[in-house]
């Protein structure tokens, strides 16, 4: 399996950017796909995940500002970015985990793409 992730690139404070990902085989067919994030000497961290029956969880740091959903037809999973501040500047992508918020038996991640917020 092979996932994609496109849509990134430079906005100003106050923002919004698309996210998708493009997964080789129908996202439905995974327990979890996440969102993930990880900015120039910082860890990785999860901003969000989308479940076969189409729930969402949220990090505290983006919940009321992003949103996930999955076309099933076009096998993409999105990540919707509002209201972006400069803290939000990271490379994005996408992964094929087990849960949500880990311990992670299976992390099938993609190649990033890299969003910028300007202040």
């Amino acid at each position: 399996v092979q996932l994609q992730a496109s849509g990134g690139g430079v906005t100003e404070t106050g923002g919004s950017l698309r996210l998708s990902c493009v997964i080789s085989k129908a996202p439905s067919d995974y327990h979890v796909i996440g969102w993930f994030r990880q900015a120039p000497g910082n860890e990785r961290e999860g901003v969000s995940c989308i479940y076969p029956d189409d729930s969402t969880d949220y990090s505290g740091s983006v919940k009321g500002r992003f949103s996930t959903s999955r076309d099933n037809v076009k096998n993409t999973v999105y990540l919707q970015m509002n209201s972006l501040k400069p803290e939000d500047t990271a490379i994005y992508y996408c992964a094929i985990v087990n849960r949500c918020w880990g311990p992670y038996d299976k992390f099938i991640r993609g190649r990033g793409t890299l969003v910028t917020v300007s202040s």
